[in-house]
């Protein structure tokens, strides 16, 4: 039984392997700030979040198959946490269930703890057939429309009446009826369980009908070889009916499992999408283009993971950037150059999972992979210099991307002096170009960026941090030619001009 909820035609895959950059994702985007946002303190949400955003999707038909399948949960959240809440319930009492069965080798215990078992799940899955027959109407996306079909077909009126029955006889009210053969030798053999007759009916007819001959005997009660022969009997006739029932619990809960699953991936959405708009910050729904279309537009772009940490209304970007394969952006020191290059790949791994995007509109063309190279922080566990490790980080990056990947450079070859620096980066960013990799480079390296504006490189765009005339940082990035200068005698006078008034 498929969900439905995350794929077309499977389920998700919770072992799917990681990418090989993952942890270097986490760190440059401060991805751990929304998996918090999207869990608010549940390990479960948090790890699907994980999961899901760093194995993101490159297939458009499923990135809009979720996006469908989301609006519907955002139009009715409240339905869908009901039902998340059922699968936690159920898969919680699972988790709990010491009865012992599932650990023993006496039928007569697995049978026992299979039906009570049975018995709760049958009224789990009505629970939720009862919520999804009373709101189906309410939802229009291909995936929750199959799977309240799913629900329908599978878990039928006449399913749970049967289910129920099969039960109640399994707890044998009147008894166990067991049939078996004599072999060679006397030996018993062939144990079937079988059904005890139906007592409904004429009762007369019952009472005067042919009966086979039939012979009863007792135990005493002190006669433990003998209750325990009997024993040995009743789990050799009910062994097959314990195992069949045992193997269906497993598979009905299979069912809640997954389902809880890729729900706690739309729980997560949820829980994000309410702490955005309570922030007053937009969202809009990406509109994804194939990785052959280079495309990049967006209005009112944001770092939500920012917002997220501040707590507050942050400032957007408008960029049209289609057609641009390589994006150099300059400017002013803390003019919001870092935080516009996390708010980009932020986006673009939001919008190949399924999910909004922080901006009034993004649209984007989807990538192979996202990797990040950002300038790292001077650390004493090195064993060489910064400049080696950067290479050596790069090195791994060009073991493993791909054409029509993306990456994301931040202050990266800074490390040596501008002219040698510049000159690593030119030669890597050129490579890169001619293998169909699109790059967003943010840089102080003046001798890297105009070059390729002298250039007039037709596939490339120009961005700058403003910076108004009394040296205010906006913190908006708009088009405009490589500057020369970062400004980093605003923030001097800033610091200085500060710290001889706190004197």
């Amino acid at each position: 039984m498929r969900v439905f909820l995350m794929y077309k035609d499977k389920d998700l895959d919770p072992e799917q392997k990681m990418p090989v950059n993952s942890e270097d994702l986490i760190k440059d985007l401060e991805l751990e700030t929304l998996f918090s946002a999207m869990a608010l303190g549940n390990k479960e949400l948090y790890e699907i979040a994980n999961k899901v955003f760093l194995t993101s999707l490159d297939d458009i038909r499923t990135i809009k198959y979720r996006q469908d399948i989301l609006r519907d949960c955002i139009r009715n959240p409240n339905i869908i946490r009901s039902i998340y809440d059922i699968t936690v319930q159920t898969i919680e009492v699972k988790r709990t269930h010491h009865l012992g069965g599932v650990f023993s080798n006496y039928p007569s215990s697995i049978l026992y703890s299979a039906v009570q078992l049975m018995q709760l799940f049958v009224d789990m899955l009505k629970k939720i057939r009862d919520i999804a027959d009373e709101n189906e109407n309410n939802f229009k996306s291909e995936g929750f429309t199959a799977f309240f079909k799913m629900l329908k077909t599978e878990f039928s009126n006449e399913y749970f009446s049967v289910v129920r029955n099969h039960l109640k006889e399994l707890t044998f009210g009147h008894g166990v009826l067991i049939s078996a053969e004599l072999t060679d030798g006397n030996v018993s053999d062939n144990y079937i369980l079988r059904k005890h007759l139906d007592k409904k009916g004429n009762l007369v007819k019952r009472v005067f009908s042919k009966r086979l001959p039939s012979y009863t005997f007792f135990i005493d009660p002190r006669d433990e070889s003998g209750a325990k022969a009997i024993s040995e009997i009743e789990n050799r006739g009910i062994n097959i009916a314990a195992n069949a029932l045992a193997q269906s619990t497993e598979h009905i809960y299979s069912f809640f499992t997954n389902l809880r699953l890729e729900l706690s991936f739309y729980i997560g959405c949820l829980n994000l999408y309410q702490k955005i708009t309570d922030i007053g910050l937009p969202v809009s729904f990406p509109d994804p283009a194939d990785s052959t279309n280079i495309k990049l537009s967006y209005k009112g772009l944001y770092d939500i993971c920012l917002a997220l940490t501040v707590n507050k209304s942050i400032v957007g970007n408008d960029i049209f950037a289609d057609k641009k394969t390589l994006v150099i952006i300059t400017g002013a020191n803390q003019g919001g150059k870092s935080t516009f290059l996390r708010s980009v790949g932020l986006s673009q791994l939001m919008m190949q999972c399924g999910l909004f995007a922080p901006a009034e509109y993004f649209s984007s063309n989807i990538c192979k992979t996202l990797f990040t190279h950002y300038r790292r922080k001077e650390d004493a566990s090195m064993k060489s210099g910064k400049l080696d490790e950067e290479l050596s980080r790069m090195s791994d990056i060009l073991d493993n991307i791909t054409p029509g990947s993306i990456i994301l450079f931040n202050e990266s070859f800074s490390a040596t002096n501008e002219r040698e620096g510049s000159e690593i980066a030119r030669q890597i960013v050129s490579a890169l170009l001619k293998k169909n990799i699109r790059i967003f480079f943010v840089t102080h390296m003046y001798e890297l960026a105009g070059e390729f504006y002298k250039k007039r490189f037709k596939n490339a765009i120009f961005l700058i941090a403003e910076r108004q005339s009394d040296g205010k940082r906006t913190f908006r990035i708009i088009e405009g030619k490589p500057l020369k200068t970062s400004f980093g005698k605003d923030l001097y006078k800033k610091i200085i001009t500060k710290s001889s008034r706190s004197k």
